[in-house]
């Protein structure tokens, strides 16, 4: 973190909602994505960011829609850098509240966004209103009347989509190696553990998980791990406990990763959803 960036983090302990404003100049973090929704607006100059093999420019007013899971970036293409807010939602609250104003949502179906960016200034706007309330902690009937608002506007952007299934279309060993790393995340593996695993070479298998994902079982394990040190952190635990649950070597490593990822500290994040000390 340059003296010119920042980076300003709360949480909500009622919805668990984190709320983020931030300002970088350059690059701001790494390829890595959220197990949460991710809903937001550019301030201030040009907000660059890859979601997988797509680049897009979000400019001041622009809102930006990601799902669980979207593998995106950050950059800041002019001097000047930009600054953003966003609100991380977490998707079974999502899920809940949506049933309450959009009749028709069914519940075998998650809700999915029809584009990664909007001008829609409504929503632009329910959007700031929300992160002012939620981030700066007004009253509780405030914080949920924003909220509302919020989700009202975003059901225009909705579409429905089917949760997920095993994909038939998705080679097999793409899959296997999907479910071999989420069964040891906290294992120190390597490429030849899953190779004697699957019964197949480690190269064949990265290139059908890199062809499945946008992404190496490398990058793939190590973004897993740092979703789950933030679940670890946010409830409180120290740093370094959350390094040796989630396969990081120790807390050196795992704040090496979560700055780039994050850019922030895990000790920073700790303090601001949990508010214990660092």
């Amino acid at each position: 973190m340059t003296s010119t960036n920042w980076v300003d983090l709360s949480r909500d302990s009622e919805t668990g909602i984190e709320s983020l404003r931030a300002h970088f100049e350059g690059h701001a973090y790494d390829p890595h994505w959220h197990d949460t929704y991710a809903i937001g607006l550019t301030e201030q100059g040009v907000q660059r960011f890859h979601l997988g093999r797509t680049r897009h420019e979000s400019t001041p007013g622009k809102v930006i829609l990601l799902e669980p899971g979207d593998v995106h970036d950050g950059h800041g293409p002019t001097p000047e850098g930009f600054t953003y807010r966003l609100l991380y939602i977490d998707p079974h609250w999502l899920h809940r509240q949506l049933g309450g104003l959009f009749e028709q949502r069914p519940d075998e179906y998650r809700m999915a966004f029809q584009d990664a960016m909007s001008s829609d200034v409504r929503l632009a706007h329910a959007i700031g209103t929300a992160f002012d309330v939620m981030h700066y902690g007004d009253f509780r009937i405030t914080r949920q009347a924003a909220l509302d608002s919020l989700l009202e506007r975003l059901t225009c952007h909705v579409q429905w989509r089917r949760r997920p299934q095993p994909n038939p279309v998705m080679p097999l060993l793409a899959a296997k190696t999907r479910e071999f790393l989420h069964a040891h995340i906290a294992d120190d593996i390597g490429m030849d553990d899953v190779g004697r695993a699957l019964g197949c070479d480690r190269f064949r298998i990265t290139r059908a998980f890199k062809a499945a994902f946008g992404m190496s079982p490398h990058a793939y394990l190590v973004q897993l791990r740092l979703v789950g040190a933030r679940r670890l952190l946010a409830r409180g635990e120290t740093p370094a406990d959350v390094a040796a649950a989630t396969g990081f070597a120790d807390q050196s490593h795992l704040g090496r990763w979560f700055r780039r990822a994050y850019a922030m500290t895990p000790a920073y994040y700790r303090n601001r959803c949990s508010k214990l000390p660092d």
